[in-house]
């Protein structure tokens, strides 16, 4: 057996390991962080809430979507969710490996692997994030741009416009894509433009599809005046820039090392063999979009890597297409084929060993149980003292509030989610709109119970409130402390038996 076909499947039977292993030990990954409030969102929406309008939330209505369709087809419990995020994986690993699969079997089977391990090894947290979830949509819009290069098939850039236009539904980001696409079917096309013009019409026409269908929904429900006075007034001018990170280090930087290591190494042996080709170019446009992905978000966050770990795990194991090793040798390639296919298969395993101690430390850390166990002690505390109607608003961004309220089936009184939006650019008119609406609805319907969490984003703890001098006033005014817990209190309203 040659060395490219045993070192090939010595490191496909690692990753098989590490992701079998990993995917066992996520088998309990409880519902937390971002997923409960979205589920939040759509519980709400269930309900007859209307998205932006009724509840202020920065995400697009396709995050929306899909949490509901989780909801009414599997319910809203850990197992549910865990359900979900397993088979979205694996029809973004299956994605990857029919994106692979002219490369060969090996290559097919180790991406996807690579790509599982990388989300398992991630943790409860990273379970259905918005950026992992984009990466079957983008996956097979490359997919079908690739399939055109190579066949000029009709479907693919219907395929391609489609899935692109779901995922801008839920990251209007992946737009940079719906003008790369294009030009690069138009570059590749100079020669033949009748089909080049129809494609580029019909990628066109079908990613306008999926936004068409979300907006005529928001329209439905009257959200859409809410919604863009959310995006172009806070979004755009406020949040985008909240929270940006001046530290640029890759999250797993470790892992990162092996990654861009093995592109670089697989695409030498490629170009080497003069089989650089079409699909090879998509995979590379993918690769520099996830870095736009994550850079231009500017927030420096772990999960915006997910569609620069896509694309890196469908060009990591291109170096072992075994149509390289057939080809005729070149005088420079006898002794550097050998050197690059062991320092391929090095590269690879030691990020399937970090990624296999990453994903073990990750499995169940402590700042993940402590949120499980404050999200319990507060619907605990709640649950017997509250009655239907009541209503209770939570000052919170991620520490468990919006988890409580649906646990307890409980809406707010006010449309905020979160109160991270009072506190900065505090001088702003668009913040001291909010401000003032939020005061204003407290007032016409004062909530039984006011939860205020520890934590703030991205800054402060409890003393905020010092800094909302109107809500400070009524919290001391009409609510007293009732109890308090460790990153938590709970304020009950005065009139209150």
């Amino acid at each position: 057996m040659k060395l490219t076909s045993v070192a090939s499947l010595a490191v496909v039977a690692i990753f098989a390991g590490v992701a079998a292993t990993l995917a066992w030990q996520s088998r309990d990954w409880p519902l937390v962080h971002d997923a409960p409030i979205l589920h939040y969102i759509a519980w709400r929406i269930s309900q007859g809430a209307v998205p932006y309008r009724d509840l202020f939330d920065m995400n697009f209505p396709g995050a929306y979507l899909l949490h509901l369709a989780v909801l009414r087809g599997l319910g809203p419990g850990d197992a549910a969710w865990r359900v979900f995020d397993l088979a979205w994986l694996t029809a973004t690993s299956l994605a990857i490996a029919a994106f692979v699969a002219p490369w060969g079997a090996v290559a097919a089977t180790g991406s996807a692997l690579l790509f599982a391990t990388y989300h398992l090894a991630g943790g409860a947290w990273v379970a259905g994030q918005r950026d992992f979830l984009l990466c079957l949509f983008l996956v097979l819009a490359a997919f079908g741009v690739a399939r055109w290069l190579e066949q000029r098939s009709w479907w693919s850039p219907v395929l391609s416009g489609l899935v692109l236009g779901a995922a801008a539904t839920i990251k209007p980001h992946v737009l940079v894509l719906a003008v790369t696409f294009p030009l690069l079917m138009v570059w590749n096309g100079h020669h033949s433009k009748g089909p080049v013009v129809s494609s580029v019409a019909a990628f066109s026409m079908s990613l306008a599809v999926a936004p068409l269908v979300t907006t005529a929904w928001l329209a439905s429900h009257g959200a859409i005046g809410a919604w863009r006075e959310i995006v172009l007034d806070y979004l755009l001018p406020l949040y985008a820039r909240l929270g940006t990170s001046d530290d640029w280090a890759f999250w797993r930087w470790q892992v990162w090392i092996g990654l861009a290591a093995a592109v670089g190494l697989s695409l030498a042996r490629v170009v080497m063999a003069g089989r650089f080709g079409g699909r090879h170019l998509v995979a590379l446009i993918g690769v520099g979009y996830g870095l736009f992905h994550f850079v231009g978000q500017a927030k420096g966050w772990e999960y915006h890597l997910y569609p620069l770990a896509a694309f890196c795990s469908v060009l990591a194991f291109a170096g072992f297409d075994p149509a390289l090793e057939r080809l005729p040798r070149r005088a420079s390639t006898p002794v550097l084929r050998p050197v690059t296919t062991l320092a391929l298969s090095a590269v690879l395993g030691f990020s399937a060993v970090l990624l296999d101690v990453r994903g073990t430390e990750a499995a169940r850390p402590s700042w993940i149980q402590k949120k499980e166990r404050r999200v319990a002690e507060v619907a605990a505390w709640l649950a017997p003292r509250t009655t239907p109607g009541d209503s209770v608003q939570i000052l919170d961004t991620s520490e468990g509030g919006a988890h409580v309220l649906l646990l307890l089936g409980v809406a707010e009184p006010t449309r905020f989610l979160y109160d991270f939006h009072f506190y900065h650019d505090a001088e702003s008119p668009v913040i001291l709109r909010l401000r003032a609406e939020f005061i204003q609805n407290l007032d016409a319907h004062p909530p039984r119970w006011v939860v205020l969490f520890e934590r703030g984003w991205p800054t402060g703890g409890y003393e905020r409130v010092e800094r909302f001098p109107e809500l400070r006033d009524r919290l001391v005014a009409r609510y007293h402390l009732a109890v308090r817990g460790d990153g938590w209190l709970i304020y009950a309203r005065r009139d209150d038996s």
